[in-house]
């Protein structure tokens, strides 16, 4: 498989994700389908705490953040990972539909929402774009 890259101005940049959700299960699969599709997963994460200090310590460009999470919640991440200098884009996931979230997601710093069953190193990458 090729890497998957996105474009800054005249490079090629490694796609590198960090994975935060509550489910191991959901975290190791997700790992799987990026990695075969060419992205750097340079961490993971199981609640919102955890993956503020994975962000700030790993710096990837995207982190995949599950709206669920115990603690503080997705949205309240994204507004938190917003705050930094060099923030990541960040895309929400879940197993219920856009739909669900919709009032937030449009008020909200995510770049993007993607249901988990559509996830995909391709899909990710064009959000991107």
């Amino acid at each position: 498989m090729r890497p998957v890259a996105g474009r800054c101005d005249t490079c090629l940049v490694q796609l590198t994700v960090l994975i935060v959700d509550d489910h191991e299960g959901f975290r190791r699969m997700a790992r799987a389908l990026l990695e075969a599709d060419g992205i750097e997963v340079v961490g993971e994460a199981a609640d919102g705490e955890s993956a503020i200090t994975e962000a700030a310590r790993l710096r990837p460009r995207l982190v995949l953040l599950d709206v669920q999470l115990p603690g503080i919640d997705g949205f309240e991440v994204a507004a938190r990972l917003g705050e930094a200098n060099d923030p990541p884009a960040v895309v929400l996931t879940s197993s219920h539909a856009a739909g669900s979230y919709r009032r937030r997601l449009t008020q909200g710093p995510a770049r993007a929402f993607i249901p988990k069953d559509e996830l995909s190193g391709e899909a990710l990458a064009a959000l991107l774009g």
